[in-house]
């Protein structure tokens, strides 16, 4: 079997869970060149791939099953719908998903019906969304880095982001002034593997399941 993980956060907060489930990982990818790392259990290996790609991984049937944010889960869905089982939240890498724009901008005015706002953001189709129901029509300015400099430089109104702590956001004068959604890391499964190899995929769905309402990771 075959997990596919991201690096950081998630891969960190991902170890107590297959710890809990008997599973030691051989060695940290942040130490590490290799992007593929055995584990204790022989018929369970990681693959190490970018957060935005651990769902076409297991989409495509490269990887039996992976982790990835409900943020990155969304934006693969808009484009490859009805591709992938979500059977469990895992309730770690919490963060929130949010509007943030410079201090001082009036965000309460520059949104009503009918209006119209530059927003710069990765996740274009959570942002879509969220301004579509309001009735605010959006020029989104897909990026995908240094969101926080869009606004500074007149490049956008608003951004759309993952928020933690709201240092970033503080560090460049920027405040978060409404949430879009909670975000956690979820576990995804490949349908046909599902079928094919359920007796040795579900045991390990089951050890995820328990794992995760045991430890339940606060939000950092």
């Amino acid at each position: 079997m075959t997990l596919a993980l991201s690096k950081g956060r998630i891969f960190e907060e991902t170890l107590p869970l297959l710890a809990a489930a008997g599973v030691e990982v051989a060695e940290n990818p942040e130490h590490s060149r290799k992007l593929i790392i055995p584990t204790s259990d022989p018929a369970l290996r990681l693959i190490i791939v970018r957060a935005s790609d651990v769902p076409t991984y297991v989409q495509y049937g490269a990887a039996d099953l992976g982790i990835a944010g409900k943020d990155v889960l969304i934006e693969h869905a808009a484009e490859h719908p009805g591709g992938l089982y979500q059977p469990i939240d895992l309730n770690i890498a919490k963060c929130r998903l949010c509007v943030a724009v410079p201090a001082g901008f009036d965000y309460v005015k520059a949104v009503h019906q009918g209006a119209r706002l530059r927003v710069a953001t990765k996740y274009v189709q959570a942002a879509r969304e969220h301004f579509a129901a309001k009735g605010v029509y959006v020029d989104l300015i897909k990026l995908y880095g240094s969101m926080e400099l869009a606004p500074l430089v007149g490049l956008a109104d608003a951004i759309v982001d993952l928020v933690s702590s709201g240092g970033t956001l503080r560090a460049n004068n920027l405040v978060a002034v409404e949430d879009i959604m909670p975000i956690s890391s979820r576990l995804v499964v490949n349908q046909a593997a599902l079928k094919t190899r359920g007796a040795r995929l579900q045991p390990l769905l089951d050890a995820f399941q328990k794992a995760s309402a045991a430890l339940c990771i606060p939000q950092g």
